[in-house]
């Protein structure tokens, strides 16, 4: 095993390693740990220096010692709950080691009289004499003990000293892994090897020192092992041909020349980057992301007519059936009534639907819309063209490549988000597509002012609605959760309603996450005309919905949310031509980084400075306020602190396609870091 020189070593089932049986192998399984190369990840945390030797009455009381004694006298009493002593002395003094529930064999067999032991362990004190109680560490031969030993945080079940076993086991035989990097890279890490690196990571007076070349080398490690991963996906994507789509743009600005607005230059810039791209012979595999309210809807509705002008159909996905019509809605109000548009939702007669069906599969229908029903099995196109999917951040790497493999060889994809996230977060969870961004916001957009007050300060809210009802404008109003909790401090959507009904009767609605779809759209469709000022609601109406009459939004335990899940709220205001107002209703005992994630929201409306923010105060992996399923989960690197290596890698990365280099000498990082089943075929 120990001459062994490629990566499998590092891809080794536990059992592999001397001393590692089914039940540590099943605690250590239990954190996902399934080889050796995921143990090296498991990082000390503090040290026990035990390289020093005391004598006995130099011994501190407390505290972690090491000590070389001779046994001289076993006290073994019959009564069972009594534990059993070994008298030891040095020459300077005398010590009880003390063992509970150990047999008489074993101290007898590592405690035998007379010999030379050396001990380490917290020193205790009992009837004036020192005593050591079960002794982790005693050996006959001291430099088996006389080291700095690492402190983990253990897995349950597991003691710290099986742990330096196991870790110092596979470290002792790292395999010497052929250098992947050029040189150029290499130069920037001091030319440190990924061997070395590995060695110094777990070294105990290392521990914490993240600036230094062994740690950067392997943080860019994963970054880079990332940014190859997507590369090959996007070369795969760019190598399935296709038809190209003809554009007519004279047909085009008719459509934009007919709208109630201008499009904005970043709208145009998109739109001619999607263009670009259908009208290519290679397969488009695009993120549209903007900021809320930036007007990515009218730029994929641009883009899914000229897919339809080119003779093909249209299939455009949304997260909720709400959200869905609106977009069906919109779809009716600009396209010409030559169109066929048509919408699949839960509550669509079966007779109605089954129609529906035939005429897409005999291509009488140009564009549907709907959540992800649409792309169930028994529903098929006869011609399709675009795939558009708003929302959908829960989309990784993998189950985006087999959407794109499902719209068939003249498929285009084109994914929506209206969660700014930084370039670096967007390099490792959108790398394999192309990505567009739209920053500005259409000219007729007001900015948001937003407010914090104290719930203590409820009257003087409840005056400011007052005076926006009478001037005709509507309210939102959110609460984190549905129902009352004994454990959480939190407002119910329900109790909030029953009190602002007491207010303004009939002039308030409810929603929440069990009001059913069908009550549901009829709620928010009564809000939309207008048949009452205030819905109360949870964060169900956080995407996308579109009020163009709701002009204030009042969120209840603001510090309880994530700063872009408070920005996605906020924009569910400001989307008409009347000046807007979020209000943040605070407690008073309010920690440091609820104080921070506030006053950057009243400080800007710009959702990408928010989530840069956000990312700092909460780490990458929560920035989305959900588990994202496409998230890298990094062990070392992180996309704020190693910001640089980032772009290191982007840089690298271009270098390599561009000189299409052979990536086959990136084998054994690919497979260790990433494990990918899509580029199994890599030479």
């Amino acid at each position: 095993m120990k001459n062994k020189t490629n990566y499998e070593y590092l891809l080794s089932d536990l059992n592999s390693l001397k001393g590692v049986g089914i039940k540590t192998q099943n605690l250590l399984k239990k954190k996902n740990i399934n080889n050796l190369f995921d143990l090296l990840w498991k990082l000390p945390k503090s040290y026990t220096d035990r390289s020093l030797s005391s004598k006995i009455k130099d011994l501190k009381i407390g505290e972690n010692q090491t000590v070389t004694i001779v046994p001289q006298k076993y006290n073994f009493p019959r009564i069972r709950k009594l534990p059993n002593r070994v008298l030891c002395r040095d020459e300077t003094g005398e010590i009880d080691c003390v063992f509970f529930n150990s047999y008489e064999g074993y101290i007898k067999k590592i405690l035998p009289l007379g010999k030379e032991i050396t001990l380490s362990g917290k020193i205790g004190h009992f009837r004036n004499k020192y005593q050591l109680t079960n002794p982790k560490y005693v050996s006959e031969d001291s430099t088996l003990i006389k080291k700095v030993h690492n402190k983990y945080s253990l897995t349950e079940g597991i003691s710290e000293k099986i742990y330096n076993k196991i870790i110092n086991q596979i470290i002792s035989n790292l395999p010497n892994l052929n250098e992947w990097h050029s040189s150029y890279i290499l130069n920037k890490f001091g030319h440190i090897t990924w061997n070395q690196a590995i060695k110094e990571l777990h070294r105990p007076e290392n521990i914490g020192k993240y600036k230094d070349n062994f740690y950067q080398r392997l943080a860019f490690d994963e970054i880079f092992s990332t940014f190859l991963v997507n590369s090959e996906i996007r070369k795969k994507i760019r190598k399935a041909k296709k038809k190209s789509k003809s554009i007519n743009i004279k047909n085009q600005n008719s459509i934009i020349d007919k709208l109630e607005f201008k499009l904005t230059k970043d709208q145009n810039k998109a739109l001619h980057e999607i263009n670009t791209d259908l009208n290519s012979t290679n397969k488009m595999f695009r993120l549209l992301q903007g900021d809320v309210g930036s007007g990515k809807t009218i730029v994929s509705l641009i883009a899914a007519l000229n897919t339809i002008n080119s003779g093909f159909q249209v299939a455009f996905m949304a997260p909720t059936e709400i959200l869905a019509r609106q977009h069906y809605n919109l779809a009716k109000k600009i396209f010409s009534e030559t169109k066929k548009i048509k919408i699949i939702s839960g509550k669509s007669e079966y007779k109605e639907k089954k129609e529906i069906l035939k005429n897409l599969e005999n291509n009488k229908v140009d564009i549907i819309f709907g959540t992800h029903a649409i792309f169930q099995k028994k529903v098929l196109f006869n011609k399709l063209g675009l795939i558009i999917i708003d929302e959908q951040h829960k989309f990784g790497v993998n189950q985006r490549k087999k959407l794109s493999d499902k719209g068939g060889p003249d498929c285009d994809v084109l994914l929506m988000t209206a969660t700014p996230i930084p370039r670096t977060l967007t390099m490792t969870i959108y790398g394999d597509m192309d990505i567009s961004i739209i920053r500005e916001k259409p000219k007729n957009r007001k900015p948001i002012k937003t407010y914090s007050k104290l719930e203590s300060k409820i009257d003087d809210i409840l005056k400011f609605i007052s005076k926006e009802i009478n001037l005709g404008n509507q309210i939102f109003w959110v609460c984190p959760l549905i129902e009352e909790s004994k454990k959480l401090d939190h407002s119910s959507a329900i109790k909030k309603f029953e009190f602002l009904k007491k207010k303004y009767p009939n002039q308030v609605g409810l929603l929440h996450g069990k009001t059913d779809i069908e009550e549901k759209e009829k709620i928010l469709n009564d809000f939309l005309n207008r048949k009452f000022q205030i819905l109360v609601s949870t964060t169900i109406i956080e995407v996308g919905i579109d009020f163009p009459n709701a002009n204030v939004i009042i969120i209840e335990n603001a510090n309880k949310f994530g700063l872009s899940q408070l920005h996605q709220l906020r924009g569910r205001v400001g989307r008409g031509n009347k000046d807007s107002t979020c209000i943040l209703m605070l407690k008073n005992n309010l920690s440091e980084n609820a104080k921070k994630r506030i006053n950057i929201l009243k400080k800007t409306n710009d959702g990408f400075i928010v989530s840069e923010e956000d990312m700092k105060i909460r780490g990458f992996g929560d920035v989305l306020g959900f588990k994202q399923s496409g998230i890298k989960n990094f062990k070392l690197a992180d996309p704020i602190h190693n910001s640089d290596l980032f772009l290191i890698a982007e840089k690298e990365m271009r270098r390599i396609e561009d000189s299409k280099e052979n990536i086959a000498k990136f084998k054994p990082l690919i497979k260790l870091y990433d494990r990918a089943d899509i580029i199994n075929d890599i030479a």
